[in-house]
């Protein structure tokens, strides 16, 4: 009967590691949990068929080359399949064999290959996700790590497939809602430019066989017509150079700091960045709570994990706080980031020691804030992107209509 090792965790979270006889895998994991442990961790170790499995090793596929990083969408669909095998109480090791067999190549088949021969030889599941930080962030790795100390690791991962696919859902609404006036701006662009390079000139042809004086709004298109078509390479180098200048600013720490707040105060964007901000750190910092992470490293994993330097010198002063005894809601409440409705829920979380769920409601109401504030900045959106492209085009055709005009007038005399 084959031998099988294994790793597993009491009722009070304390590692126990030991070996059993057993027919499969399914028989020895039963027997595991007959025992009142909860497996982590189980390998076969009879010793033919550790022999054969070195064989088999080595002809292991290699990995396959890739570039960038890992998407959103991956990591969703990865963390939601493999809560789900641990739900159906597969050991993790088959569960990850199964995941990284299945899977396309890319750069996290290559870190799932890296985990089960890590897992196999030992260690932790945390200890081998934390050694791919591209594919496995700090919240990602101090959640799991809860988990195993904690003896649910198949909770801990449905907590983080929720809280994955809802940050994937507000990410694709957020983009989603670009995506329509990006068209239209690019669209818009094509059509003067085409304009610009190939109508305007035709006229200016015109104009000069009948040598004709041309009015200043006339004068001025036509010139700009004409650097437009010498220097129009010259256009994509602004928002390069503005694209390059942020860049360059937010080197400095300070720099950064002014641009993020310089952000907020823009109307309608402002709001739209510091509520989804709010709704996405609170979030975040629910879900590690939740989990059994300890506040001063949620905090500190929420701070690092913050887009906008505001918002993280606000976690700062938070953890600041929390580390000097004191409560979350005055540093909250001196931010001024947040309605006071908010910095209510949070007070009474505190005090009541349900604050998750209160984290939780309020990236609730703000996801559905931001919700509204999208659709009412799409709906803003297109009537100025009318009206500035009416404006444009109607000046240049009252410029080139005018000087027709007058020469028509003149010719009927």
């Amino acid at each position: 009967m084959p031998t099988y090792k294994y790793q597993a965790m009491d009722n009070l979270g304390k590692e126990v590691k030991d070996q059993v006889d057993a027919a499969s895998e399914e028989d020895a994991q039963q027997k595991i949990k007959n025992m009142g442990y909860f497996v982590t961790q189980l390998t076969e170790v009879a010793g033919k068929k550790t022999k054969g499995k070195k064989k088999t090793k080595g002809k292991k596929k290699g990995k396959s080359f890739s570039i960038g990083g890992v998407s959103m969408k991956s990591l969703c669909t990865f963390t939601r399949q493999f809560s789900t095998l641990q739900d159906a109480g597969l050991p993790v090791l088959r569960s990850l064999k199964i995941l990284e067999g299945q899977m396309k190549g890319g750069i996290l088949k290559n870190a799932l290959m890296d985990v089960v021969e890590d897992v196999e030889s030992g260690t932790t599941l945390s200890e081998s996700f934390g050694k791919h930080p591209k594919c496995f962030d700090r919240l990602y790795v101090n959640m799991v790590k809860a988990g195993e100390a904690g003896g649910a690791l198949e909770v801990i991962l449905r907590r983080l497939a929720e809280f994955k696919e809802k940050s994937q859902r507000l990410k694709g609404r957020i983009t989603g809602a670009m995506v329509y006036p990006l068209v239209v701006i690019m669209v818009a662009i094509a059509i003067l430019a085409f304009i610009m390079i190939y109508i305007i000139p035709k006229f200016e042809k015109i104009f000069k066989d009948f040598g004709m004086r041309l009015p200043d709004i006339t004068q001025f298109l036509m010139d700009t017509s004409k650097w437009f078509a010498t220097y129009w390479y010259v256009l994509p180098l602004f928002p390069m150079s503005y694209w390059l200048l942020i860049k360059l600013i937010r080197l400095n720490r300070t720099g950064n700091y002014i641009i993020d707040r310089l952000y907020l105060y823009i109307p309608i964007i402002g709001p739209l960045i510091e509520k989804i901000s709010v709704a996405r750190t609170m979030r975040t910092l629910g879900t590690l709570i939740a989990s059994g992470v300890p506040i001063l490293e949620s905090l500190s994993i929420v701070r690092e994990t913050c887009t906008n330097a505001v918002f993280e010198r606000m976690y700062q002063r938070i953890y600041e706080s929390i580390r000097e005894g004191d409560t979350i809601c005055a540093p909250l409440r001196e931010s001024r980031l947040v309605d006071d409705m908010v910095v209510n829920m949070v007070d009474v979380g505190e005090e009541t020691g349900d604050l998750d769920s209160m984290l939780y409601k309020v990236a609730d109401v703000y996801d559905e804030e931001v919700d509204v504030m999208v659709e009412a900045l799409l709906s803003l959106l297109e009537p100025i992107m009318i009206v500035i492209l009416g404006l444009i085009v109607g000046t240049i055709v009252i410029a080139l209509f005018y000087p027709l005009i007058n020469l028509l007038e003149t010719l009927s005399k």
